[in-house]
């Protein structure tokens, strides 16, 4: 059986993050939020990316989608942002938010996130991961999104072993616990959770 990688993910909820206190307790990667829609910037971004980078631990980024705006101006907002903070480097990983409708019907909402997905990895040759909620997934809201690795949310289930929604047959990061941080496990090695992330073409 694969080790299973232990991970947090934080924004501006947490404050000021100790990133070294982490990755002292075992912690060996994070995701930080980084946008949210076109316009809000997570504004303990630059902090976290690198303090994260500092700690040695594998560094992600996430993108909150609000379907109701354009995906592709929101996906630009995100990339400035990420490039604003220092960019990418070898391994480092990417992943939509994906657990709002916004008020609209699944379809719009999975062309939303269909879209933003695709303009990202046009445009950094990583494929995102999407975070998702399994009722929010069995809407719908998910459809087309099967290509990219999965993130669920299902602090419900047993640490490794969360149910799985169409359109994905298997998960890649499982958030199992939310209380008092939002905490994650990765089934495989540092090299292969480094593997889905940037690589320099």
């Amino acid at each position: 059986m694969k080790r299973l990688l232990h991970g947090i993910d934080v924004s501006n909820w947490q404050g000021r993050v100790d990133w070294s206190e982490h990755a002292k307790a075992g912690v060996s990667f994070a995701f930080a939020k980084a946008t949210e829609g076109g316009d809000y910037a997570d504004k303990f971004f630059e902090h976290n990316w690198s303090g994260m980078r500092e700690s040695w631990l594998v560094c992600g980024a996430y993108h909150f989608a609000r379907p109701k705006g354009d995906p592709a101006t929101h996906a630009q907002h995100f990339l400035a942002r990420l490039q604003a903070a220092g960019g990418l480097r070898r391994g480092d990983l990417i992943a939509l938010d994906l657990e709002t409708n916004d008020g609209l019907p699944p379809e719009q909402v999975a062309r939303y996130a269909r879209r933003w997905c695709r303009y990202v990895e046009k445009h950094t040759t990583v494929r995102p991961f999407v975070y998702t909620y399994v009722y929010f997934a069995k809407e719908g809201n998910c459809a087309g999104l099967g290509e990219y690795p999965l993130w669920i949310a299902a602090p419900n289930h047993p640490r490794g072993a969360p149910a799985v929604p169409g359109p994905w047959t298997d998960w890649t990061i499982h958030q199992y616990s939310n209380s008092p941080l939002d905490r994650n496990v990765f089934h495989g090695t540092r090299q292969e959770l480094t593997g889905l992330g940037y690589h320099p073409r």
